[in-house]
């Protein structure tokens, strides 16, 4: 079964990004197209770049990078789930993609993006741009919340309408196609 990696960008305190995380990780593993592991960056906690090689060498010296390299390298898929700062990506989500470079190729992303009235879409754009520098391919399909914290219930559960449900099946379905396609990609190199 393919590797979907969900990727929770944000870090803060008081953070609320693991919730909508929670939600789409979930939702993926009822769709039983993949085996789904949740990553989330705050208890990651990469360091800022600390290796002295460039990535596209692949000699890590730091035993965090080489567990990281592992753990992106075997997945085959991702979704990042992400929050929107000053109108882009949290930056440690930045940090952990450029600490890899041949780990990220040949694979679809989709996103799912949160925030007030912009729903995240500013940092989804942006994020989309910089996945496409990876070599992989972020989907049109997407997922976005605007005023996210409404839909937060009382016992702190992220409760989503039933549109945004339908989007996220969606994007799922996108995620196994072009996964399936991306394989022979990657095969030929």
């Amino acid at each position: 079964m393919d590797k979907l990696k969900i990727i929770s960008a944000t870090v803060r305190p008081g953070r609320k990004g693991p919730l909508v995380a929670d939600w789409i990780a979930e939702l993926a593993k009822k769709s039983n197209a993949f085996e789904v592991e949740l990553i989330d960056l705050g208890v990651l906690n990469l360091p800022l770049m600390d290796e002295i090689n460039h990535p596209a060498l692949q000699k890590y010296e730091h035993e965090h990078t080489i567990k990281w390299s592992a753990k992106i390298n075997e997945a085959d898929a991702f979704i990042f789930v992400t929050g929107e700062y000053d109108w882009g990506y949290p930056s440690p989500l930045r940090n952990a993609l450029e600490y890899l470079s041949k780990e990220w190729n040949y694979k679809a992303a989709g996103i799912v993006s949160y925030g007030g009235i912009s729903a995240g879409t500013r940092a989804a754009n942006s994020l989309k741009n910089d996945l496409s520098s990876f070599k992989m391919v972020p989907l049109c399909e997407a997922v976005n919340f605007p005023f996210f914290t409404e839909l937060i219930n009382e016992n702190d559960v992220f409760v989503p309408h039933e549109r945004s449900e339908k989007a996220a099946k969606v994007m799922l379905r996108e995620l196994v196609r072009w996964t399936k396609g991306l394989k022979l990609i990657k095969a030929d190199v």
